[in-house]
């Protein structure tokens, strides 16, 4: 499955999860993100080494891979993760719109070494009022300032 080059992008990332467990920075995640045949950028998990929860391998590759860019999309990319992505990245993802994802290991293989994202997929699912985190609305009316200011602005780029 997969052919020489996509699986040459994947061996590195794989590559990356496994220097990154070894070096002691972060979790076993590794990812690349490719434009042109070419590796434009490389993240790994760096949650613990920065104090970051959201500098899992994925936020990281995309961040630099945007910034090599100059875009804040990643138009005419693929990603390519060592671990199916979590919620977070995956929503990630999904805004940086590359053009394709591919991934190594599955959210269950994940949750076998104790990184379940489950909890929060069921989370997701329940009303608000349901969930584990206190969550209240406040202020609503005076937020929406900032939206009608975005709405009538000349100047916005559209995301």
């Amino acid at each position: 499955m997969g052919n020489d080059q996509e699986k040459y992008f994947m061996r590195e990332a794989i590559r990356l999860s496994i220097e990154n467990v070894e070096s002691g920075k972060g979790g076993p995640f590794g990812a690349v993100i490719i434009k042109n045949g070419v590796i434009i950028a490389h993240g790994t998990n760096e949650v613990t080494s920065s104090n970051d929860p959201t500098a899992h391998a994925e936020v990281v590759a995309i961040r630099k891979a945007c910034h090599a860019l100059g875009s804040f999309q990643l138009d005419g990319c693929e990603i390519y993760t060592s671990c199916e992505p979590c919620p977070m990245c995956l929503g990630a993802i999904y805004w940086a719109r590359p053009d394709r994802m591919f991934y190594a290991n599955t959210k269950k293989d994940a949750g076998d070494i104790q990184f379940d994202d489950q909890f929060i997929y069921d989370e997701l699912e329940l009303p608000m009022a349901a969930r584990k985190l206190p969550t209240i609305q406040l202020l609503r009316d005076e937020a929406l300032k900032a939206f009608e200011l975005w709405k009538n602005s000349l100047n916005k780029i559209p995301y």
